[in-house]
């Protein structure tokens, strides 16, 4: 192959699962004429990277999984080269994909003890044979980024949580049952996301630690991750002004962190992939097309993901790379795509979706991660109110039919009120109703899991659960991200806290299970929470 040839590999160009008949086959041309290395699916163009805060709305389609499936076979059959066919399935294919197999989000997962992290590596593995039913070879994910910011408004439930060990052990855990069915991963987002406050799609979060600091703490999943020889490593846009003498220069666009830090010091020879070259952190920031593209292979990344501008980008490295430099990132992702097995075999859709299994593995990864916060005899206290005809179920942001509550019911007879559908009355009606009642079941579903707006936690929710915690003895199951438990007002006036993580049917099911059989929490907090 030409040098220009070999440079189109380096582009990895968003793709949308739900896209036009022109769209795609413009995709197709790009692929044909540019010898495009790899691609990047996303569900649709108002739910990709940066543009999901544009409140564009996402038009579901059930049959996106198929045309997934149908469209990777058409980009595969126009490459010379096979392609890497990329996205990311953080908490599987259903983060893009409806209809298709989800599981917890990775804070869940940093709820597990130690002696579990056997699902973490189970959970990676069935993810890996997800992708690979869709013809995906490629999952950027896990993250290796330390939550040590509660106010963080991008990573928070999407890392494993606070403790550096833990994040390293789990990340490696989820690389390595990828790695088994034959599915790259890539750690994110160096040199470490977690201590910021600012969402890198929207802006330029900045790290304010030095390198002594960083190589105590952020880094240290990623140095683990690169003596267990990580498939790649994922760029974030973020600024660490104390590797770039001051200046708030993205990682992504800086020598100092990815050629000095992660290459020289670190030792790192494998794949470097920026992150989505469309966020607003780095997109705004040069008016030439394809000076962005050159900037990011200049400061050392291999892959340019979400590069939007392939031919001028092209021609940008053509003329300024050194074939030298351009030959040792040809073969970095030569090594990938051999290791993917895709070299004399373009498509590696050999299994289907097992929902079956994956149902089988949320029931062990909810009962291996529920949580109990506070206990003053939970189950005892329960059943001691029903018995006396003292106890009501209250759900709140879902109704009363829910699998929490229908599991219960059976057991506990005891009348069911909501607040789902908020009306003026709501907060007077619900204690007028409840007024009989010493003791409340209380399951919050919390809507939304960005903390944005209070998770979105409807005042009056929070009205309502003032006044209870005040007034009665409340048991409160949690269904959703941990922080948002800092959002509740008088939580320590709470009789029992047990957070359960996910609303899927697996978890609210075996919550009831604990309550019914009170049964021993294994999980713990992977959090610190304020005030908890």
């Amino acid at each position: 192959m030409t040098l220009e040839q070999k440079i189109g590999q380096f582009f990895f160009p968003a793709v949308f699962i739900n896209d036009t008949e022109e769209n795609i086959q413009a995709m197709e041309q790009l692929i044909r004429d540019y010898n495009i290395g790899g691609l990047t699916f996303f569900h649709s163009r108002a739910s990709a990277a940066a543009n999901y805060e544009t409140k564009k709305n996402v038009i579901f389609n059930d049959n996106s999984y198929h045309q997934l499936k149908d469209l990777i076979v058409r980009y595969q059959n126009c490459a010379s080269i096979p392609l890497l066919m990329s996205i990311d399935a953080e908490w599987g294919l259903a983060m893009r994909v409806e209809k298709t197999p989800q599981y917890p989000y990775a804070v869940t997962l940093g709820a597990l003890p130690d002696s579990e992290s056997h699902l973490v590596y189970e959970l990676g593995r069935q993810i890996g044979l997800d992708l690979k039913s869709a013809g995906i070879n490629y999952n950027l994910a896990p993250l290796a980024d330390i939550n040590n910011n509660p106010n963080n408004p991008v990573i928070g439930y999407r890392s494993f949580g606070e403790n550096k060990e833990k994040v390293a052990r789990f990340a490696l855990e989820y690389l390595r049952g990828m790695s088994d069915v034959g599915v790259l991963g890539c750690l994110k987002h160096f040199p470490g996301h977690g201590n910021t406050n600012v969402d890198s799609h929207l802006g330029l979060p900045v790290l304010e630690e030095n390198l002594e600091q960083l190589l105590e703490n952020e880094l240290y999943p990623f140095i683990k991750g690169i003596e267990n020889n990580v498939d790649s490593i994922m760029i974030g846009h973020l600024a660490v002004p104390a590797l770039n003498e001051g200046k708030d220069t993205s990682a992504t666009l800086s020598k100092s962190v990815i050629e000095d830090l992660l290459r020289k010091r670190l030792g790192y020879d494998g794949l470097v992939i920026s992150d989505a070259l469309n966020m607003h952190s780095v997109s705004q920031l040069f008016d030439k097309k394809g000076e962005l593209e050159w900037e990011a292979f200049n400061a050392g990344n291999d892959v340019l993901c979400f590069a939007e501008n392939v031919r001028e980008g092209i021609q940008e490295i053509l003329k300024n790379a050194s074939p030298l430099r351009i030959e040792a990132s040809y073969s970095r992702l030569m090594k990938c795509k051999k290791k993917a097995n895709i070299l004399d075999n373009h498509q590696t859709n050999q299994v289907d979706l097992d929902f079956e299994m994956t149902s089988l593995l949320n029931m062990k990864l909810a009962q291996s991660s529920i949580t109990m916060i506070k206990d003053t005899g939970n189950s005892a206290m329960i059943f001691e109110s029903c018995n006396k005809g003292k106890l009501a179920l209250l759900s709140l942001h879902k109704s009363i039919d829910n699998p929490f509550f229908n599991s219960l019911t059976a057991a506990l007879e005891a009348p069911l009120f909501s607040v789902d559908i908020i009306a003026k009355q709501t907060v007077t009606s619900i204690e007028q109703n409840l007024s009989l009642f010493d003791t409340v079941l209380i399951a919050l579903y919390v809507p939304k899991v960005k903390p944005t707006n209070n998770f979105e936690l409807m005042p009056e929710v929070l009205e309502v659960l003032d006044c209870l915690l005040q007034a009665k003895k409340c048991v409160l199951y949690v269904f959703g991200n941990p922080y948002a438990l800092q959002a509740l007002p008088n939580l320590k006036l709470a009789a029992g806290i047990v957070q359960v993580y996910q609303d899927f049917i697996e978890f609210q099911e075996n919550a009831a299970a604990q309550l019914l059989n009170n049964t021993l929490c294994e999980g713990s907090l992977p959090v610190h929470l304020n005030g908890i």
